[in-house]
């Protein structure tokens, strides 16, 4: 951020001193009101010494206000943060600096920034007298342990006379934003059930069947190399034709996170919710560094990055680029009034290839199955889901509701899922091997360790 200072009184006359007028301290005031009852005072008991004193008293807050009002000074200010996205629960710094560009000296300033009360106190410095081109360097910190999107500033001067008659405030114009995202944590290389052996979406290429000549042939482009020239392509279509370049397929993941309001009951930095936030972070942010191309879906059937190519990370996508995009959209995820998870449902239907992992919140008969028809064959599907029984106080829960959440985490293992129980209190990184023991005995495939692709990816 970076701004300079309206001055004082630039808005011209008649609005500067009714500002400062409104800017008049307690000992201005008090100043004033003395001064006045003074002259009725001395008018009235026809004392000419009285009148002095009172007019001396009346105008020394109006001198003030003009003096503050006429002064012309010139103040830029920068903020900088460090950093600008930051984990729950982790602290950033920012950097102030102001700079007086006036040919003229500054009186005592209050220098103040305007910050969100989940963030901390509002900062308050005092800067001392400042010589022109001079320039003052404070630093406060900023904290959350709620994830969110928060802005910061406008940054505001307040001015004052010397004898602390009035008071000014100027704001500049600038403001930034502090991400908080999702806490993530480092999760182990583990063997999940069904996903890909290799680079691919699940299937092995076969070799072509007529050689190296059987080949999906382009046009020319300036730069290719004329070593790659197709020549048979190039006679039947009569123009240049070169040979694609084989490039590997990534695997790719979808992460489902359910946010339905009505499946989560707990509010706060420690409900299941937020758990559930940061486990769909940690495990975007494991598969990228695994080489995965992901995306994150949501119940309401949104998916992150977006519906290009299926909503995944391409090759263009650098992973530290693609795992900021995912994390600034974690960040200010909230509650959806979705009834269901039918809208979900439908996008993995047309588009469901690939390894899933789902965090679920409390899942009625219904939700249960559509989660269970969410699965495709061939395909490794893992959920990690929540169990209300154990994140609410069990004079909340209902009877049978044990029983309830077994019968539908049974249904989700019998049509294929690797189904892990998440109670309060519990890590990602324990839940996550537990899922690679779990879906070893159908079947292993690597997330995270070695792969049957030429020696695998670590």
């Amino acid at each position: 951020m970076a701004g300079g200072l309206p001055e004082p009184g630039a808005d011209g006359g008649g609005g500067g001193v009714r500002a400062a007028l409104s800017g008049l301290t307690t000992r201005g005031r008090s100043f004033l009101a003395a001064g006045v009852a003074a002259v009725v005072c001395a008018y009235v008991l026809g004392q000419v010494d009285l009148l002095r004193v009172g007019l001396l008293l009346a105008a020394l807050p109006l001198v003030c206000v003009l003096v503050l009002v006429r002064t012309r000074h010139r103040v830029a200010g920068t903020r900088r943060l460090t950093p600008s996205r930051v984990p729950a629960g982790s602290e950033a710094r920012v950097h102030l600096r102001t700079e007086n560009v006036s040919r003229l000296p500054t009186g005592l300033l209050m220098l103040q920034d305007r910050v969100p009360h989940v963030l901390g106190p509002r900062p308050r410095f005092v800067l001392d007298r400042m010589e022109p081109g001079g320039r003052r360097e404070v630093s406060y910190r900023v904290r959350s342990d709620l994830r969110g999107r928060y802005p910061l500033g406008p940054l505001q001067l307040r001015l004052s006379d010397p004898f602390g008659m009035c008071e000014l405030i100027r704001s500049f114009s600038a403001y930034d934003t502090l991400v908080v995202v999702p806490r993530t944590e480092p999760l182990p290389p583990v063997r999940l059930a069904g996903g890909a052996p290799g680079y691919g979406e699940g299937r092995q290429r076969s070799p072509a069947l007529a050689g190296e000549d059987d080949v999906i042939p382009r046009g020319y482009r300036h730069g290719d190399d004329l070593r790659r020239v197709h020549w048979r392509s190039t006679a039947r279509y009569g123009e240049l034709m070169v040979r694609r370049e084989e490039q590997p397929q990534r695997p790719q993941c979808t992460v489902l996170l359910d946010t339905r309001r009505t499946a989560y009951r707990e509010a706060g930095p420690d409900a299941a919710f937020e758990w559930a936030v940061s486990g769909a972070a940690s495990a975007l942010v494991h598969l990228l560094e695994r080489g995965y191309s992901v995306r994150l879906l949501t119940d309401d059937g949104h998916a992150v990055p977006g519906a290009g190519g299926g909503g995944f990370t391409g090759s263009a996508h650098a992973s530290g680029e693609a795992a900021n995009l995912l994390l600034d959209a974690l960040a200010v995820v909230g509650h959806s009034d979705a009834a269901g998870l039918s809208a979900a449902y439908d996008v993995l239907r047309h588009d469901g290839d690939g390894l899933l992992i789902a965090f679920l919140g409390d899942l009625d008969e219904e939700q249960a199955a559509v989660a269970a028809g969410m699965r495709r064959r061939g395909a490794g599907a893992v959920a990690f889901v929540m169990d209300g029984t154990a994140w609410e106080p069990d004079d909340v829960a209902p009877p049978g509701a044990r029983e309830d959440f077994e019968r539908r985490l049974r249904l989700l293992r019998e049509s294929g899922w690797t189904a892990v129980v998440v109670g309060p209190g519990s890590g990602l990184a324990d839940h996550w091997r537990q899922a690679g023991r779990a879906g070893a005995v159908d079947g292993p495939a690597a997330v995270g360790g070695t792969t049957g692709f030429s020696g695998g990816w670590s």
